[in-house]
């Protein structure tokens, strides 16, 4: 019994101590070189010698996104691709611009939750749980209120004031990913089947085709 609970332990403690190392830093940065060729959960490291202030630093999250789009929205991504410094410390963030009416469509981030915070305007957001709940949950935000997003669940945010919208949102990714659902099953390359997206949408197959058909 007594050898049965040391084994226990010692399986709980390596448990523990492979998560902790999964994401505690062993050294001070790694700032990503896009020229590694190293295959790793990341970006290869830049030497430490040839690092500058400049890969931890990026300007521009004050200028306004252009939302002259069918969506009336632009998402401006600050994560490991534009600050270097990023690799491997797990965060990344993004400004999201909303002309009036304008909608980020339904996504999912698969590696981050998210965390949002409205600097102007008035904007609806919500996020669905999975299946079989789907419960939807939603909430009108205003200037100063935050939100948060699970990892993973399909989320939304529509602009429902009458002037432009902005928010920041963090995540605990330095590169979280994103897979918005409309795009990603009417537009996936190649295309997915037209009879699986009938049906699985319960639409004609006519209407569907017409719709993967647009760039």
């Amino acid at each position: 019994m007594a050898t049965n609970k040391m084994l226990l332990a010692c399986i709980l403690a390596l448990s523990f101590s492979v998560a902790l190392a999964s994401v505690v830093p062993v050294q001070d940065f790694c700032v990503a070189d896009p020229n590694g060729i190293a295959l790793v959960n990341g970006v290869a490291c830049k030497d430490p010698k040839l690092v500058k202030e400049d890969d931890f630093f990026f300007s521009g999250f004050d200028k306004r996104g252009n939302t002259s789009n069918p969506m009336g929205s632009k998402v401006t991504q600050f994560n490991v691709a534009q600050i270097p410094g990023l690799n491997t410390l797990g965060v990344a963030t993004v400004r999201l611009d909303f002309a009036p009416l304008g909608l980020n469509a339904p996504h999912t981030h698969p590696r981050a939750s998210e965390i949002m915070i409205v600097l102007r305007g008035t904007l609806e957001v919500g996020f669905i749980t999975s299946n079989p709940e789907l419960r939807h949950f939603k909430k009108v935000l205003n200037k100063g209120d935050m939100f948060v997003f699970p990892i993973g669940l399909i989320h939304y945010q529509k602009n429902v004031g009458k002037g432009h919208a902005v928010a920041i949102a963090a995540f605990n990714s330095q590169n979280p990913g994103s897979i918005p659902v409309a795009t990603t099953v009417f537009h996936a390359m190649p295309n997915i089947d037209s009879d699986i997206v009938a049906k699985a949408f319960q639409l004609d197959k006519v209407f569907v085709e017409s719709i993967q058909s647009k760039v």
